[in-house]
Parts: C-alpha cells; structure tokens; sequence
C-alpha cells in the first residue's frame, strides 16, 4: 500500500491499532455472536444437535469473518477518520487511546448488529455453521449489503469511495 499521507496521520495509527487488534476481536465477535444466536433462537438453552454445534465450535474459517470486520473497521475510519490527533495528558500513545475507543465502538456495533436476524443468519452460515464455500460467500455478501444499510451508507464501486446515503 502507497501511503500517501503523513506516516503520523491519525488514519495510518488507527488502521494499525485495528489490525493489531484483530485476532482478538474476530474471537470476540463469535462470542457476541453465540449470544445472540441464543438470545434469538434458543433463550431457554435447550441443547440441541446445532445449538451444541455453535457452542463447541471454536475453530472456523476466519477469512470471511475478517472481511466483515475490515468493513466495519473501514466504516469506523470513515465515520471516526479526521486526520486531527488530539492531545493526549494520561501517558498513553495515540495507538493505545486508538484500540480502546476501537474496542469500545466495536463491541457496541455487534452487539447492536446481533439483534438483527439478517446479521446473525448470515454471520453464522460463514463462520460457526461453515458447510460450503458457495453459501459462505453468499452470506459474506448478503452481510455486507446489510451492514451497509444498517450505518447508511453507500459503496461507490467505480472510485471506491464511501459516501453516506442521505448526502
């Protein structure tokens, strides 16, 4: 990737803050992810062949998962992306104050993203229900429409800007 701003920018250290933390934030979103699966389809925990299945599944194919994340990592930027760094007088770097306010914000998003169906219908067939690679990338695309109508936004393929609906 070209950089093509300052390489102190405040868009470079969050991109950064994000990608370290990624991992880590993949494992906590199919936690919030068998929440709300529970929350939806079985609030009394009634064990069953596939509410077993997403409870004892702890390994899954991540790459469709880190594409949704890089999207609402990317949606963060977007919505939290001055290049403006604040300063800061409790000892921590910007990278550091970056990944908790990224942290924060991302927890609030799936979790409010987790109590729509669509979200978690779709986020299961890729992740903890992966069967086939078709209906995987279905799902990642049927995600990704919804995520994009959930924060109002709109892709611009052609230059590859984002640009919020009602502007």
């Amino acid at each position: 990737m070209i950089q093509k701003l300052f390489p102190l920018d405040k868009n470079y250290i969050l991109r950064q803050a994000q990608s370290a933390m990624q991992e880590d934030l993949l494992d906590l979103m199919a936690f919030e992810l068998k929440r709300s699966y529970t929350i939806f389809y079985n609030p009394l925990r009634l064990m069953d062949e596939t509410y077993a299945q997403i409870l004892d599944t702890m390994e899954f194919p991540r790459e469709r998962a880190r594409m949704i994340y890089q999207q609402l990592a990317g949606i963060y930027r977007f919505i939290y992306g001055s290049n403006q760094l604040e300063l800061l007088f409790d000892g921590r770097s910007h990278f550091e104050k970056f990944q908790e306010d990224w942290r924060k914000h991302f927890l609030i998003w799936i979790r409010e993203l987790g109590q729509h169906e669509s979200y978690v219908k779709t986020m299961l067939r890729m992740t903890l229900l992966f069967d086939s690679e078709p209906r995987a990338e279905w799902s990642e695309n049927r995600c990704k429409a919804f995520i994009n109508a959930h924060f109002d936004l709109q892709v611009v393929k052609r230059n590859g800007e984002l640009k919020l609906k009602s502007a």
